[in-house]
């Protein structure tokens, strides 16, 4: 007797039909594995079957189903199956702009972030889907008003403006040497970016360009090169590049390095992120 056969891995990306830089995610996972990597925006994601396991900087956690799972930007994380049959979940990526844009309107002079990785809130996690669902259903208004409600109950309730930004970074100096390693990968990212040039720039060591990265963000350098080569090509894309000119102009050797590398970061090709539209000219910077 053959084994139990495990469900179909599905992705669906789209925009939202208001928020046009407002990335919406549907997926189904069984044997997927997301690596280590960030994103310029906040990300909201509804777990609806199964669980998954997450790396949130230095932190792992495991969201069940019914639960809402909450990153922050520029936060690195990760994702897999926190169970055998996988897990399927309805994600939204919505900007820092937005979010601050929305806490002003209720009152805060900037945009929360958030201390609980894992929230369980089921009025929360009812206005989560009935947003992401609506997203679909034509009717644009709608859509807009069940997003406002969603990202309303979402910053009220587990908002943080206590002082918690970022994990404590525990060195002065290796947070000083990262601002100089980002600024030559943001400056040189079509080069060949190894550890002594970076060690160069620093007035350091190899050795030490790696006990930094590990230090502040708790990944290595590669990763973190790799992580900028796909913010890269995301910005392209969304302003209408065409995949092979993203690919070179972000530093990958082909376009079929983009798309597997895409694919392990995002759970999706980034063809199928092309097609979900490209950004209007006013949000292009986002």
């Amino acid at each position: 007797m053959s084994g139990i056969q495990q469900p179909q891995e599905t992705t669906q990306f789209w925009r939202h039909p208001r928020f046009r830089d407002l990335g919406m995610l549907k997926a189904r996972f069984t044997r997927h594995r997301y690596q280590l990597h960030t994103h310029p925006t906040y990300v909201v994601a509804l777990i609806t079957q199964g669980c998954e396991r997450v790396r949130i900087g230095n932190e792992t956690v495991v969201a069940p189903t019914g639960t809402v799972l909450l990153v922050n930007p520029e936060i690195w994380h990760d994702g897999e199956a926190g169970a055998e049959q996988g897990w399927g979940y309805r994600t939204f990526y919505p900007s820092a702009s937005l979010m601050g844009a929305i806490a002003a309107e209720l009152g805060q002079d900037r945009a929360p972030l958030f201390s609980q990785a894992i929230v369980d809130d089921a009025d929360l996690v009812q206005a989560v889907a009935a947003a992401h669902q609506s997203s679909t259903s034509g009717d644009v208004t709608s859509a807009e008003t069940s997003m406002l409600i969603a990202l309303r109950k979402l910053i009220l309730r587990h908002g943080d403006w206590g002082g918690r930004r970022r994990e404590a970074v525990e060195s002065f100096g290796s947070k000083n040497r990262l601002r100089v390693y980002e600024q030559l990968i943001e400056d040189r990212l079509t080069s060949d970016l190894d550890l002594q040039r970076l060690a160069e720039a620093a007035g350091v060591t190899r050795f030490q360009v790696i006990r930094d990265f590990k230090k502040v963000l708790g990944l290595t350098p590669a990763a973190f090169i790799r992580d900028r080569r796909l913010r890269r090509a995301d910005l392209l894309i969304r302003q209408g590049s065409n995949l092979a000119d993203a690919a070179f102009a972000a530093g990958f050797s082909d376009q079929s390095h983009l798309s597997r590398t895409f694919r392990a970061a995002h759970g999706m090709t980034p063809g199928m992120f092309r097609r979900a539209g490209t950004l209007p000219s006013s949000s292009a910077a986002d």
